[in-house]
């Protein structure tokens, strides 16, 4: 399951890119974080909203292929909410968190919530993943 993991963290150049680290905890449950820096941001002092749905998204999507790894799968995202709750600053820590709410055989349903470096909760996001075999994503 690991080698998978770490296989899709090397490749993921736009992780990389924006400046995420990642951490699995356990099966559906990872940990990313990112320091806002001027590059994130949508005014001069506020980050992007994308951005911080990046983050979400790539917890939730880690999250999820945790799950299916080990049977030499991945997973898409085919659906995704945020909701925006407090303004992301230049200097900030955000640190997001997955969970699980539902592994099926064809798609897992994950939440995640992204916090910044007061505990403060910044945004929240629920998405729906669709498992694949890992052949078709070139690993």
């Amino acid at each position: 399951m690991i080698d998978l993991i770490e296989e899709y963290i090397k490749s993921n150049h736009f992780g990389a890119f924006v400046g995420m680290d990642f951490e699995l905890i356990n099966p559906g449950t990872t940990l990313y974080r990112i320091e806002i820096k001027n590059q994130h941001l949508a005014t001069p002092n506020m980050a992007h909203g994308g951005l911080i749905s990046a983050l979400l998204d790539a917890s939730m999507g880690v999250g999820a292929l945790s799950l299916v790894a080990m049977n030499n799968q991945v997973v898409s995202t085919v659906e995704m909410k945020v909701n925006f709750l407090r303004a992301v600053r230049l200097g900030d820590q955000l640190c997001a968190k997955s969970i699980v709410i539902r592994k099926g055989k064809n798609t897992i349903v994950m939440q995640s919530e992204a916090r910044n470096q007061d505990d403060k909760l910044v945004a929240i996001s629920s998405g729906t993943f669709f498992v694949l075999p890992a052949a078709v994503s070139g690993f």
